[in-house]
């Protein structure tokens, strides 16, 4: 259903800065779309836009954010860890608005036939364009990674075309993560062909322990001196293969981070910003920990809320994903100050945004080699596929399902990566199953492992996820199976998570052995990519309908 400029309307009513304003000329025809999505009263004298897990989704997407999102220790029940109606109470969001729609799951199926899609970078460009038009001078972009991993087209472009992309957005800096598992040589080639700096003060040489990258960059915008820090993802070597990146260390490296602020300090630098991939919980205590930031633009866990977070005196950003939204903060600062603010995560409405023209061709000249293969139709599907959640995901279902089906195993094991975008019941398309699986180390494999083996993976990928301490969580979601079932006792210490563990419909036996299948080894692996057996097999079924087959959480 096609969005009228009427409902439109009515959806962004209630969006204002922070969600706090209704803006009263909205009825009455007096703006179109697009300006009703670009108003914002600008304050202060600097802006920053931000984009972060982008995901190299060049064209606008339908995304659903998750209906679990469990918090754990001093995180239980505090944002982002509110999902659903809860979210929509907690920021006093109307269900059924375009609010709605973009920051939670609920009601997502009509609402999305209601507003369509969101993102995409032409779409983006235009946000940034009159941004810096309406204020310039004043505005700097920045973005905090996993922006060039994620499509077909940047796997098989290897990452080029996002450069290009963020090129001509005119990026100011970035920081990474999934651009490291293009390997140490290729993304040192992207780095060269930025026409920005990519920062990582946490990423050193093995041997040497040397920086690998330029840890930061001072700008000058509007007479300020403003230091912009990178934060690349510090658990890069655990949550990806180590032989992508074998000469360089990853951490969190607090002391050196506080060694740099303090230093661009002493340099009475007016603004500290930190582009981070660490994650929202990570950012949480990290800003409690090191003095002297003053805003945290942070990624890797997907999250996009509709107000800062605030620790001490750092403002924390949550910018989404997919595209979805841009961050846009405006700072007053005086005497090395924030003295005032005004935040708003703006939904990329595509529908009511005229995209960009000059990103425009350069989108279509890098997907025109591509086009007809990523538009091919393998299947149809009866219910909504979609990834992100703490322990399920129907498109997960559909991937364990054909990995169980080709390899003949027990049980499938398929990682809880967050990234995957959402198909609408109908088609299924060649460019939708690449969304959910393009990685440069998408091979399958088959194996064998005890029962007692297998309680052990489950246990460690669980206290991943709900170890309270945030520095030891890396921020993915719960393993997804076929041929499993288990509870999972949130709460419970290390090691005594998973309960009631059965393969196949039975008791797990600890030292019977069981067969198995996977994808995105941390080992090299000879099987066919999981990209190839998921696109045979939709193709074999012609119409798909996967159910959800959760854990149970206690």
């Amino acid at each position: 259903m096609p969005l009228s400029r009427r409902r439109f309307l009515q959806g962004v009513a209630a969006i204002g800065i922070g969600g706090a304003s209704v803006l009263p000329s909205l009825g009455h025809g007096r703006q179109s779309p697009q300006q009703t999505v670009l108003r914002f009263p600008a304050r202060g004298n600097l802006t920053l836009l931000h984009t972060t897990d982008t995901h190299a989704q060049l064209e606008p997407i339908y995304y659903r954010e998750p209906d679990t999102n469990i918090g754990v220790g001093a995180n239980r029940d505090q944002p982002p860890h509110i999902t659903g109606q809860k979210f929509l109470a907690h920021y006093g969001i109307a269900p059924g608005t375009l609010e709605a729609y973009a920051y939670t799951c609920v009601d997502f199926l009509p609402l999305a036939r209601q507003y369509g899609r969101l993102g995409g970078f032409a779409h983006l460009a235009t946000l940034i364009k009159h941004v810096r038009a309406e204020r310039p001078g004043k505005v700097l972009y920045l973005d905090s990674g996993d922006t060039l991993q994620g499509s077909a087209v940047s796997l098989w472009r290897q990452g080029e075309d996002m450069v290009q992309v963020l090129n001509q957005l005119e990026c100011d800096a970035m920081t990474g993560h999934w651009e490291f598992t293009y390997g140490q040589d290729r993304l040192q080639e992207l780095i060269g062909m930025m026409r920005f700096p990519f920062l990582a003060q946490n990423v050193h040489d093995s041997t040497w322990e040397e920086p690998v990258f330029q840890p930061y960059t001072v700008k000058t915008v509007n007479g300020l001196a403003v230091a912009i820090i990178g934060q690349a993802f510090p658990y890069t070597p655990i949550a990806n293969p180590r032989r992508l990146i074998p000469d360089w260390s990853f951490g969190i490296k607090e002391e050196n981070l506080q060694r740099i602020i303090d230093r661009l300090r002493q340099q009475k630098v007016d603004l500290v910003v930190l582009i981070s991939h660490n994650g929202f919980d990570v950012d949480k205590k990290l800003a409690g920990r090191v003095r002297g930031i003053d805003v945290i633009l942070g990624g890797h866990t997907h999250d996009g809320l509709p107000r800062p977070e605030r620790v001490g005196d750092t403002l924390i950003i949550a910018s989404g994903c997919y595209g979805k939204f841009l961050s846009r903060l405006d700072l007053e600062i005086r005497n090395r100050r924030i003295t005032g603010y005004a935040y708003r995560l703006i939904p990329v409405l595509s529908d009511a945004i005229e995209p960009d023209a000059d990103m425009e061709r350069l989108i279509a000249n890098l997907r025109r080699p591509y086009q007809k293969e990523l538009e091919q139709e393998v299947a149809k599907s009866a219910t909504l596929l979609y990834r992100r959640g703490n322990v399920d995901g129907p498109f997960d279902e559909l991937i364990c399902a054909a990995l169980q089906e080709h390899y003949q195993v027990d049980f499938v094991l398929s990682p809880g990566f967050r990234w995957g975008r959402t198909v609408l019941p109908g088609p299924v398309t060649v460019e939708d199953v690449y969304s959910q699986t393009a990685i440069s180390y998408a091979n399958t494999y088959q194996g064998a492992m005890s029962g007692q083996r297998l309680k052990e993976v489950l246990e460690d990928i669980a206290d991943n996820l709900f170890n309270p301490d945030p520095y030891r969580q890396q921020g993915g979601d719960m393993v997804r199976s076929a041929g499993l079932d288990f509870t999972i006792k949130v709460q419970a210490p290390a090691g005594k998570r998973i309960r009631d563990l059965t393969v196949a419909g039975r008791p797990v036996e600890w030292r019977k052995r069981y067969r198995f299948a996977g994808w995105a080894s941390m080992q090299e692996q000879s099987g066919p990519p999981v990209y190839d057996i998921v696109l045979r097999y939709l193709r074999q079924k012609g119409r798909i309908a996967p159910r959800r087959q959760a854990p149970r959480l206690s």
